[in-house]
């Protein structure tokens, strides 16, 4: 009944909005009789603002036309890999007419970006996915608004999402021999019990595993939003979070927890700040500070922008990962396709490296929740994991923004180059200068003739033997109960 009546009320205020918007046009045209009036700058900002707090914001694009790599534009053709009833892998395919620019990008490294399933779009990682083609290919686990897959789709589980992305990786395994994979936030979980699954099976494993902000253990420096899933049974969230698709859309009948009700709690968990912006929008707008305006439009554009989830799929999540906390306490069985149970075991994991970024002031998922993989994941030669805190960062400043770029990013493209195969015509280098030659390489380029796939991966036994190079790392001084040496960003070995 809720979901009926927030869409009708929408319906209603649209022609409001829409209104609002036009008014605010008028006032502000220099052409416009409307323009000439004293307050008429004022006026237009106060429309212009109701406009935005009342529209209905679509799914935006990732708009991604070209990438610099080493200071020339390559262009960039985004396409749809494989597609499921509940996720695309979507592709972001470079092109270069020019031999020497093909070569280098013929042989960069194969990541498979895994996107929350939390509420927003993929393209929250817009900035993420732009860097990183820089120096990788990029592939992106796109989700789908739920209200749009027809209830004949069947339902969707936290199990489907862990058989989502060992069927993505197993894909581009199949393209280019293997792949690195970089989870953001909610996937590390499903993520790391994809990569177990597969390793206990036996099979080929990702050459690399970076984990972003996750709550691999969230009772570990609990937030609000770990407090409000522990304080809550099961039934309460069924009971007031869940609802069926109304009438109008595609899913009409599938039970889900709301992309509005999901934007209605991202705002409570900071009011103040969402106020403050919203003023200071209208402020700029008086001032006719475009630059300023134009940012704020650019970030709530993607902040209003959500999608529902389904119902199963929310659930299974909040007892899984934030009640039970079956991931830390061996507890977490997996139904696969075909059925059958497996269970998840991630100290079986042995030849893929691991990597874990944690913001200094990330406020959604706490300081050592993500840190925590180290630990289970024990089969991991301790050469082969790395943890990485950045000093002042939140929980979007890890992927996204000047700390991402700036900080976060040279050690991630450091670290998967380093687990890299390097191409078979390539001469053979010292082991602990592989990272270094490669991040210092900076060929000339062109614009944009075809991506081509890399030569196959090594072995999973090889990529155990690959020792580290020698980068200044500490101690981890939390798992030893130890205050840290300095309290800034730090590469150390988990």
């Amino acid at each position: 009944m809720l979901y009926k009546l927030y869409e009708s009320q929408r319906s209603l205020m649209e022609p409001f909005t829409d209104l609002a918007g036009i008014a605010a046009k008028l006032y502000a045209s220099p052409t416009s009789l409307f323009s000439q009036y004293p307050m008429s700058q004022r006026i237009s900002a106060g429309y212009d603002l109701m406009h935005r707090l009342g529209k209905g914001y679509e799914k935006p694009e990732f708009d991604l036309r070209t990438a610099d790599v080493d200071g020339v534009d390559v262009a960039i053709h985004e396409r749809i890999e494989l597609k499921k009833p509940f996720c695309e892998l979507r592709r972001f395919k470079r092109f270069s007419d020019d031999q020497a620019t093909l070569a280098k990008l013929k042989d960069q490294p194969v990541v498979l970006v895994v996107a929350p399933l939390s509420g927003h779009y993929a393209t929250l990682l817009r900035d993420t996915v732009k860097t990183m083609l820089k120096d990788h290919k990029v592939y992106i686990t796109d989700w789908t608004n739920a209200r749009l897959v027809p209830l004949s789709e069947g339902k969707f589980h936290l199990d489907d999402y862990v058989n989502y992305v060992q069927e993505f990786i197993r894909h581009l395994q199949k393209s280019y021999g293997n792949c690195h994979v970089m989870s953001v936030c909610q996937p590390t979980v499903p993520v790391l019990a994809a990569v177990s699954l597969m390793a206990s099976r036996g099979e080929l494993t990702p050459l690399s595993m970076v984990m972003m902000g996750g709550p691999i253990d969230a009772s570990k420096s609990p937030t609000k939003v770990n407090d409000l899933a522990t304080d809550k049974r099961m039934s309460w969230f069924e009971n007031n979070l869940i609802f069926k698709v109304p009438d109008g859309f595609p899913g009409v009948g599938r039970r889900v927890y709301p992309g509005f009700l999901q934007h209605s709690g991202f705002v409570a968990m900071n009011p103040s700040n969402h106020a403050r912006s919203h003023y200071d929008y209208f402020q700029n707008l008086i001032k006719g500070d475009r630059s300023s305006t134009e940012s704020h439009r650019k970030f709530y554009d993607e902040y209003n922008a959500v999608l529902d989830m389904d119902a199963n799929y929310y659930l299974q999540t909040i007892q899984t990962v934030f009640q039970d906390f079956k991931l830390v306490n061996g507890t977490w069985d997996v139904r696969g396709v075909d059925g059958q149970i497996e269970h998840v075991a991630p100290q079986d994991i042995k030849t893929t490296a691991l990597l874990s970024v944690e913001g200094e002031l990330d406020d959604i998922s706490g300081s050592g929740q993500t840190a925590a993989v180290h630990t289970l994941c024990s089969g991991v030669p301790k050469a082969m994991q790395e943890h990485y805190e950045v000093e002042g960062a939140g929980h979007y400043g890890i992927f996204s923004g000047r700390r991402w770029r700036e900080m976060v990013y040279p050690q991630v493209k450091v670290f998967i180059l380093r687990y890299q195969p390097q191409p078979a015509t390539s001469a053979p280098a010292a082991p602990q200068n592989v990272a270094r030659v490669a991040a210092e390489a900076t060929p000339a380029v062109s614009l944009a003739v075809v991506e081509a796939p890399s030569v196959p991966a090594a072995k999973p036994e090889i990529q155990a033997k690959t020792p580290a190079p020698k980068t200044p790392v500490v101690a981890v001084a939390k798992a030893a109960g130890k205050a840290p040496a300095r309290k800034k960003a730090v590469l150390r070995k988990a």
